[in-house]
């Protein structure tokens, strides 16, 4: 089963990951990424030649946690999908790539994730929102509590379901 959660109220900026990071206890560390779709737009160029140095960039956690406290940027687009740390990248490839823009898939029930072997989908959508969808109801329910004004994605593509 996946869990999802819409953040799209109560916040100056949706898309700031440092916040969600630290708020959450820093769960990114618990898995390796996959950062497909990006757009943003940071001023170190180390950091703009890893984020967007093809189609795809391949993180540890400890990686993605020294980018967002070297940069706290606004993520206009991207799919972040985290993967047991025994997932290999060569494992990962074998599927489509996610992608944020354009994806019909976030607004429909049930909840499903992108990538078949993710655990986690992290996706800042067009700088107004973030999105978390997980097979782990803990963490969905953590981003819930920290963000107070967030809402089951379930419950909000029911009511988008019904207009």
């Amino acid at each position: 089963m996946v869990y999802g959660g819409i953040l799209e109220k109560g916040e100056e900026y949706y898309t700031h990951l440092k916040k969600l990071f630290s708020s959450m206890g820093d769960f990114q560390k618990n898995y390796r990424w996959l950062i497909t779709d990006c757009t943003c737009y940071p001023t170190d160029p180390q950091v703009e030649k890893r984020l967007r140095c093809g189609k795809y960039c391949w993180l540890s956690g400890e990686e993605l946690t020294a980018i967002v406290e070297r940069e706290d940027i606004q993520w206009i687009w991207a799919v972040l999908s985290g993967f047991s740390k025994e997932v290999s990248l060569e494992e990962v490839l074998k599927y489509p790539l996610p992608y944020a823009d354009g994806y019909r898939g976030f607004w429909k029930v049930p909840l499903t994730l992108q990538h078949p072997l993710a655990r986690v989908e992290l996706v800042p959508w067009d700088s107004c929102l973030t999105l978390l969808l997980g097979r782990d109801k803990e963490l969905v329910d953590t981003f819930r509590q920290v963000f107070p004004l967030s809402e089951d994605l379930y419950d909000y593509n029911e009511r988008l379901a019904q207009r």
